[in-house]
């Protein structure tokens, strides 16, 4: 009543109050509501003794959750007699079956003494990403019983008061439908008055900026060139300013993030007997909302890894002299343009051994590679790579952790860990403020002009002939203090026309993107600025090596180069030249 603006029925209040008093003191309750409305509320709890009614349909990005409906029908079978009937009319042919998109949904009969409780427990880890209805099975003979009832409801609701009949309708929901509570999340933004407020200011600033350039131009003489260049710095300077408070619009405490948490890791260390500490701070920290709506699945992911494989147990804690009690610390803080979120845990730590173990057997590296700790511990973010000695339904699948790269990755940012055995492990994600603008670098390449993220840039030298080596007279490599980085010639993957071939002499700008270096070949890097990220892929289509385009100041069109989409390509296009050669050697 308080959420929606009604009035509080007291009588209602007062019968609910002691019907949970007589539940409280060990009896039934005989003094709560009675009549129809508490057999049906009673009903709805325990399934009106038949069961239930399952209709299961999850969003297509389950899959990416590291969720499986497999184990969730399991888990309903073994709670009473389960009937299923699984829907195929969403699945596609099966050259375009996407296996990570989940297209198939069920409906289901569980049909025992079963309590809601224990199905909606089932469905706990989804009921974000799913449209879930549970209704009570009723059999021929409460069907009937049903009827009467209705009857008797019928007749009395006719003589009951206005206040009374406004309450019996408004009966608890049984449906969860997740899509149209995101499309309300995603269509609207609350927002502080105070921002609203430093926006109007702003906006009052540039109008009298604007107010004043125009008196200037109406008799305009060359001894009010001063005044003018004096306006024109005040003008930029209220643009920057304007441009930032739109942006604190878009922001929120990243507390939004964090809120589901402390359930969550209630609920599992009871799940796992375990004694977990959880510790959150930096919890008013600022994010973009786009940015902010899609870390929630990957943050997830790694408390729940942290949880299930990091904190050990209570008992093997005390044995290796630990406070039986694990503590799981979320911290969030900005960093220069970025956000960075820690996820620490005091735990075993990740076991190097096994997991290059692991890597072996799926050849991912060789027995004979020597590799340090950190490269080792990178390999759990690679597709199907687990470890766990046993699956369990919290984690251990070989799902989630490549997952969440990839989904950080989408989010322009990045993901390490750090781990020492016996003592835990730190998962570091680095997060842009903001989808809507970054701070790059523009380089030319003969007529274009391209914008580089300057988080991606590690250095930029001229390019010395002793350091150039090359592998079968193809591949070109830069000898960078103790690493080679691979040379990418910028207008041979373009196909521009630059103005200097010659390597030597050249300028060469070290990036990192993906975890790999490569060393761009460049004709002149020009200056540094904030730049708005215009779309590609809802403009024109998706190109690969680049992330999308902005407009510069003098009106022309400048591309973004997405730097881990560039190493692939600049690859792929070396292999295929490659082979290209040694089919012409060939023949």
């Amino acid at each position: 009543a308080l959420r929606d603006g009604a009035e509080i029925d007291s009588e209602r209040v007062s019968e609910v109050h002691q019907a949970l008093e007589s539940m409280l003191r060990g009896g039934a309750a005989a003094s709560g509501p009675a009549g129809p409305e508490a057999s049906q509320s009673a009903d709805e709890q325990s399934g009106g003794g038949a069961g239930w009614k399952i209709s299961f349909r999850p969003l297509v990005h389950l899959f990416k959750t590291g969720n499986d409906p497999v184990r969730m029908i399991r888990e309903l079978d073994e709670l009473g007699e389960l009937s299923v009937k699984a829907d195929l009319s969403d699945l596609p042919p099966l050259e375009d079956l996407d296996p990570e998109e989940c297209r198939i949904s069920w409906e289901m009969e569980l049909r025992g003494d079963v309590d809601r409780d224990q199905v909606n427990e089932v469905f706990a880890w989804v009921e974000d990403d799913c449209e879930l209805d549970i209704e009570p099975l009723q059999d021929e003979v409460s069907v009937e019983a049903d009827t009467e009832t209705e009857a008797q409801a019928n007749q009395s609701e006719a003589t009951a008061e206005a206040p009374a009949k406004e309450v019996s309708t408004a009966k608890p929901a049984t449906k969860a439908s997740a899509p149209k509570k995101a499309s309300a999340e995603t269509g609207s933004i609350r927002v502080g008055i105070d921002k609203v407020d430093a926006l109007i200011n702003m906006v009052g600033e540039l109008v009298i900026t604007q107010s004043m350039l125009n008196q200037l131009g109406e008799d305009f003489t060359m001894d009010k060139l001063q005044k003018l260049q004096e306006g024109l710095a005040e003008l930029e300077r209220h643009t920057r300013e304007l441009q930032e408070n739109v942006m604190r619009i878009r922001m929120l405490p990243i507390s939004f993030a964090f809120n589901r948490f402390p359930r969550l890791v209630h609920d599992l260390s009871q799940k796992l007997n375990k004694k977990i500490e959880l510790k959150m701070t930096g919890e008013q920290t600022e994010l973009d909302k786009t940015v902010m709506e899609k870390i929630g699945d990957p943050l997830v992911h790694l408390v729940r890894n942290s949880l299930d494989h990091g904190i050990e147990s209570p008992e093997v804690r005390v044995e290796k002299g630990k406070p039986e009690t694990g503590v799981l610390h979320l911290n969030a803080y900005h960093q220069g343009g970025n956000i960075v979120i820690e996820i620490h845990d005091d735990g075993a730590g990740l076991n190097t051994q096994r997991i290059r173990a692991k890597a072996i057997e799926k050849g991912l590296i060789d027995e004979s590679d020597q590799l340090p700790a950190e490269k080792i511990h990178e390999l759990i973010f690679h597709p199907g790579f687990s470890t766990a000695e046993q699956v369990s339904d919290v984690s251990g699948r070989g799902v989630g952790m490549d997952v969440v790269k990839r989904n950080i990755k989408d989010l322009g940012g990045s993901v390490e860990v750090k781990s020492e055995e016996g003592v835990g492990s730190t998962f570091t994600i680095r997060l842009p403020l903001t989808l809507a603008i970054l701070d790059g670098q523009l380089m030319r390449i003969g007529n274009e002009t391209f914008v580089i993220p300057l988080v991606s840039i590690t250095e930029s030298l001229l390019v010395k002939e002793e350091f150039v080596k090359s592998i079968a007279g193809e591949v070109e490599l830069y000898k960078l203090r103790d690493e080679y980085v691979p040379v990418v010639r910028l207008h041979e993957v373009f196909g521009i026309e630059p103005d200097n071939r010659e390597l030597i002499g050249g300028l060469l700008m070290v990036v990192e993107g993906d975890g790999q270096h490569a060393g761009l070949f460049v004709d002149e890097l020009m200056g540094q600025q904030q730049v708005v990220i215009k779309s590609l892929e809802s403009n024109f289509k998706p190109v690969d090596g680049i992330s999308g385009a902005t407009i510069l100041g003098d009106g022309t069109v400048a591309l973004i180069i997405d730097i881990p989409g560039l190493v692939k390509l600049s690859r792929t296009r070396t292999r295929r030249d490659s082979a290209k050669s040694k089919q012409t050697i060939a023949a």
